[in-house]
């Protein structure tokens, strides 16, 4: 019989650095379905909808930013607690007071 030993360790997700953000916005006027297409910077989408406006009326979009995101073992990060990290607290020790 094959036995597993689960560990559950904590873990922390954050904005990966070298990975960029994305902007993109979506026309949800009825039957419209343009969208300003993936963008580097949020004013190049925003612009994109304004323009939308001005030449068709529509007036509502959705808008989504994306980013990279990576995820670290919390015992990885130089032995730093992690902020939102808990951890089991240790077992309380009575003792005597002759020590």
């Amino acid at each position: 019989m094959t036995r597993a030993v689960y560990r559950f360790v904590d873990h922390t997700i954050r904005h990966a650095p070298e990975g960029a953000y994305t902007f993109e916005a979506f026309c949800t006027a009825h039957e419209c379905g343009e969208e300003s297409g993936p963008q580097g910077e949020q004013d190049d989408a925003q612009d994109w909808a304004l323009k939308h406006t001005g030449r068709t009326g529509h007036d509502l979009f959705r808008r989504v930013a994306t980013d990279h995101a990576r995820v670290t073992r919390a015992d990885q990060e130089g032995g730093e607690r992690i902020p939102g990290c808990t951890e089991p607290e240790p077992p309380a020790v009575e003792t005597d007071g002759t020590e």
